[in-house]
């Protein structure tokens, strides 16, 4: 434990464990508290969250590689049959984020990190346990595939936990940090399995997790703490009355927009290039779209910090829409170099936009809990913020599982388009307009200047 000295100090360190215990006194919004220890320990708990929701994605993504090397084992699967391998887990990713965004205010965010690192070694072993039994029945096999929906849930316990550790003014690079290392286990997977396979056949996918999930849960068990105030567990009630709120409603629709666009097309883009230029080997191209939009994430949440979310987010839509038009013309050319190009800077917004509006969510609710408070008043202030911390919480998970939800939709739009049409472009033309009323909606709700109290000003201005 840290030595430090005075009585403030010596309390603060008795509060604030290296890690295994419960924190009692946790002030991130006290600048002297947070420059003297809670930026250190927050860092600590930032570390391990990183590398656990790392984890969850990359046995999210573990089938989506798997069904293209099924037949080496012997399972001839429909084509019908092969997709449903790959969007059941999107499903049960995303409806597990709901449970997973309450789970650390009910049993604590360093209890529930162990408990849902250790939780990856299902579908770790049932992957190993099908593939040494490829006789097995399909619907088994779907069971078995729908597990790799655990790791999909992680992001949203990771995220609600972490946003407590951070000042409200200063979250959108750290849940940027957050994101970003679980979305990179899309691209990991993606790039890293097929050598892994070659080398060492299809079931090593399933062990090679194994020991790195026993790692991260003995490093949160070791050196991430419990927050005493985070862990106030939600009624059914609250939960419905949160999920209703319009703020979160709203965030969900643009949280379709960024994240459900960055998972669907991270789940797609193989099928993509695959169908519109077919003479490319588009496993040597697969990993770059994720590996973009994950690495973009922090630059979204910093870009968020430094000049708003709400700025960032709109102005971030109008780049989508942009990129996606750009992919358009170029699947008419008939361009390869157009097409990955365009692809890969809407990789990019996409990961901006999911940094910004994630920054978005805590301003918003703290914006709100502050309306008629009087900024002099400590216990009232300090009541809002901890009700905005708890809130936002519980919506930034919601939000994740609609986004999830939403990356099933743009695969299923993919799917239509090719089916009806033959080709992509009406399921380009619908995301265009999509993200151009994502722009609007942003504006009209925070940068459109309305009456606050007794002044007109946006929430932007107020600093979301």
């Amino acid at each position: 434990m840290t030595v430090l000295t005075g009585p403030e100090e010596a309390r603060t360190a008795a509060a604030v464990p290296k890690g295994g215990r419960w924190i009692d006194h946790w002030e991130p919004d006290d600048e002297q508290f947070w420059a003297r220890i809670g930026r250190r320990v927050a860092a600590r708990n930032l570390a391990w969250s990183i590398l656990t929701e790392h984890l969850g994605f990359c046995v999210w993504l573990l089938w989506s590689i798997a069904v293209l090397n099924l037949s080496s084992v012997g399972m001839q699967l429909s084509v019908g049959q092969t997709l449903w391998l790959t969007t059941l887990p999107n499903l049960v990713g995303a409806a597990m984020r709901i449970p997973y965004t309450f789970a650390p205010a009910r049993f604590g965010g360093r209890n529930w990190t162990i408990v849902s690192a250790l939780l990856l070694l299902i579908p770790c072993g049932l992957f190993v346990y099908a593939i040494e039994n490829p006789d097995i029945p399909f619907w088994v096999l779907l069971v078995i595939a729908a597990t790799t929906g655990l790791g999909g849930g992680n992001f949203a316990s990771s995220m609600a936990n972490i946003t407590h550790f951070y000042p409200t003014g200063k979250q959108g690079l750290p849940l940027g940090l957050n994101a970003a290392g679980g979305n990179l286990g899309t691209s990991v997977t993606q790039l890293a399995m097929p050598p892994l396979i070659v080398a060492f056949g299809l079931v090593a996918v399933g062990w090679v997790w194994m020991p790195l999930v026993l790692l991260a849960a003995t490093g949160a068990y070791l050196f991430m703490n419990n927050l005493r105030k985070a862990t106030s567990a939600y009624t059914v009630r609250e939960m419905g009355a949160i999920a209703r709120k319009p703020q979160t409603v709203i965030m969900s629709v643009l949280y379709i927009g960024t994240f459900g666009s960055f998972i669907g097309y991270s789940f797609s883009f193989g099928v993509l290039i695959k169908s519109q230029f077919p003479d490319i080997k588009g496993a040597d191209y697969i990993w770059l779209g994720a590996f973009a939009g994950s690495l973009a994430r922090p630059l979204g949440g910093w870009l968020a910090d430094r000049f708003g979310g709400a700025r960032v987010t709109a102005v971030d839509f109008l780049l989508m829409a942009l990129g996606i038009g750009a992919v358009a013309m170029a699947v008419r050319a008939g361009s390869w170099p157009v097409f990955l190009a365009a692809f890969l800077f809407v990789f990019i917004t996409t990961g901006i936009g999911n940094g910004s509006t994630y920054k978005m969510i805590p301003a918003i609710f703290r914006a709100k809990a502050m309306e008629g408070v009087d900024p002099a008043d400590g216990p009232a202030v300090e009541r809002a913020l901890t009700r905005a911390r708890r809130n936002a919480a519980a919506a930034i998970g919601i939000t994740s599982a609609v986004g999830a939800f939403g990356g099933v939709l743009v695969q299923q739009a993919f799917r239509i388009s090719l089916e009806q049409t033959g080709g992509i472009g009406p399921a380009l033309v619908g995301l265009t307009v999509f993200y151009a009323l994502c722009m609007t909606l942003t504006w009209a709700v925070y940068l459109r200047k309305v009456r606050i109290g007794e002044t007109r000003m946006s929430l932007a201005q107020a600093g979301v």
